[in-house]
């Protein structure tokens, strides 16, 4: 396949469970982390099939952190998935101002700069992917997560407007869009509350990293050659 990947938050429970999917479907792939060496480290070691091309270390709260991993990047990108970013979890009265900046740079601002950065690259070569991993609070909203649930809805807006701008140019723009998966950023609630949540799903259950790495495999491929500017729920039908 010889395509390579962009993967932003490689290091996730997500962002891992995407690359090992994309290694086994032939990508190659370089991984952005941002303090999550160990997970990278595991990646390398149970690649044998020398996918992993390099890796770079930024924070993406730090703009000048991320125009120095964009610079430092030195393949041609054909596509771009962003798996990483963080929560704030409590009221939002209690929020200070730098983290509000905080995640408006990690989740909004900064994917704007990569993509600013890589999108030329792709409309010259006439062909391109660029995916978000976003969340289901980026639709309904969630209380004890208004900041957070403000920079996912502005991503999902981000993919439905620049798909309709580089479709001519055979780039293709969408996300996915998860409910509640077993991931680490969901072990701040206790027992009770996640079975709580649980039992709100219909599928009864949590999702799963893979689950969402799927997805993801299946909107680069093209097999879903027509879909453009889409958001599609994982979420068990909650």
């Amino acid at each position: 396949m010889n395509e390579t990947v962009l993967l932003i938050g490689a290091s996730g429970d997500i962002g891992s469970a995407i690359a090992k999917k994309l290694i086994n479907n032939g990508y190659q792939l370089i991984l952005h982390y941002h303090s999550n060496q160990a997970s990278i480290k595991s990646l390398i070691e149970a690649d044998n099939q020398n996918a992993i091309l390099a890796f770079y270390q930024a924070n993406l709260a730090n703009e000048a952190e991320v125009e120095a991993f964009i610079q430092a990047v030195a393949f041609p990108v054909d596509s771009i998935v962003f798996a990483g970013g963080h929560a704030y979890y409590g009221l939002f009265q209690d929020m200070k101002t730098e983290e509000m900046d905080d995640l408006l740079q990690v989740h909004v601002k900064s994917p704007w700069l990569i993509v600013h950065h890589f999108l030329p690259g792709m409309i010259r070569r006439k062909r391109g992917n660029i995916l978000f991993v976003t969340s289901i609070w980026g639709h309904y909203g969630a209380s004890n997560e208004v900041v957070y649930s403000s920079v996912k809805g502005a991503q999902n807006i981000f993919v439905k407007a620049l798909a309709k701008e580089v479709a001519l140019s055979n780039i293709r723009v969408n996300a996915v869009s998860p409910g509640f998966i077993d991931t680490k950023m969901n072990h701040h609630l206790s027992v009770e509350e996640a079975n709580a949540f649980i039992d709100e799903i219909p599928a009864n259950r949590a999702g799963r990293p893979e689950e969402v790495a799927n997805a993801i495999s299946y909107l680069l491929g093209e097999d879903s050659s027509y879909i453009q500017g889409e958001i599609i729920h994982i979420n068990g039908g909650l």
